[in-house]
């Protein structure tokens, strides 16, 4: 009996040294970042940021791969099944991911628990906009012909069940209006399509339309929170307006599959703050108009969790309609 509880000592240490020591070595070889959109969007361009600034620190290569489809399920069904190993992670997206999960016509085959946050990096709110030209020069002005027009005007919204469309549901209950909802699996084809005039209005974050915005192509009518964006300091939010229930947000950030060894998750950790905290992150990234926002071990493990909260709410009041 004492020689079994001897050698499963020996064998714990033993295990317990190889990872110290493996996470000592760690990386040896380039890492894989997954972005789950196309390439071009505000999840992308924050994730090219931050593997630019990270990578050389780390010594090693951050190579960011795209991997689109069905509002990100597919990048994350990859994640999930990677090896824990520290050198393949990806970028989530928050609720975006519980939605996926959470919604039985999705038909998920990852849990909640396959997938490890180990930073954010940004809290994005959902803006409305419109293109110059739109007849719509306000919020109020575009709630009022939606309700004369039910169904008939065209909403551009990138993923379903998402940030976008979550706060399109927030403001038709609380409106009372009615649009009909077209679906884009990144923000690139989205935008490209208000412009082209294939949707007439386009729900998507501060980020994602902030170089059209800037450059005359898209009007804002609103942005969902109780603050006013630095981005957007003339920009009304939807508190402002009359709808102070009216907030939605996009949260990223990156993660790792489950059983990522703790003294490699906290190499993660460490290596991602530092990068985020530098100037050099903060200055490209509000160059980009990304709000940022960092969180960092169990602050983002209980946010990831949370969010799971807001996204049955709503995945609730889709299945019931």
């Amino acid at each position: 009996m004492k020689r079994r509880i001897i050698i499963s000592l020996i064998a714990g240490l033993t295990m317990a040294f190889g990872v110290s020591a493996l996470a000592q070595d760690y990386p040896t070889k380039p890492i894989t970042l997954q972005v789950p959109y196309p390439a071009g969007g505000s999840t992308d361009v924050g994730a090219r940021i931050v593997a630019a600034i990270a990578e050389k620190d780390l010594g090693k290569p951050i190579v960011v791969v795209n991997k689109a489809g069905a509002g990100g399920q597919v990048g994350w069904t990859e994640l999930a099944r990677q090896k824990p190993d520290g050198y393949y992670l990806g970028y989530i997206n928050l609720p975006h991911l519980p939605a996926a999960i959470l919604d039985p016509e999705r038909k998920a085959t990852f849990k909640g628990e396959d997938i490890v946050p180990i930073i954010s990096q940004a809290l994005d709110p959902t803006t409305i906009s419109v293109r110059p030209d739109s007849p719509w020069a306000t919020l109020k002005d575009l709630i009022e012909d939606a309700k004369k027009r039910p169904g008939q005007i065209a909403a551009g919204i990138v993923g379903y069940l998402q940030d976008d469309e979550i706060g399109y549901l927030q403001m038709a209950e609380a409106a009372g209006f009615q649009m009909r909802l077209v679906y884009f699996d990144g923000a690139a084809p989205a935008i490209t399509a208000l412009l082209g005039k294939h949707v007439d209005v386009l729900f998507c974050t501060v980020a994602d339309n902030f170089a059209q915005w800037k450059a005359g192509r898209m009007r804002m009518l609103t942005i969902m929170d109780k603050e006013r964006s630095k981005f957007y300091p003339d920009l009304p939010t939807t508190a402002e307006l009359g709808f102070p229930t009216v907030i939605s947000a996009s949260t990223r950030g990156i993660a790792g599959p489950k059983g990522i060894p703790e003294p490699i998750m906290k190499k993660l950790q460490d290596l991602f703050k530092k990068t985020m905290m530098t100037k050099d992150h903060m200055d490209k990234l509000e160059g980009a108009a990304h709000p940022v926002k960092i969180m960092v071990g169990e602050e983002f493990v209980k946010y990831y969790w949370d969010s799971f909260k807001v996204a049955q709410k709503w995945v609730d009041y889709v299945r019931k309609k």
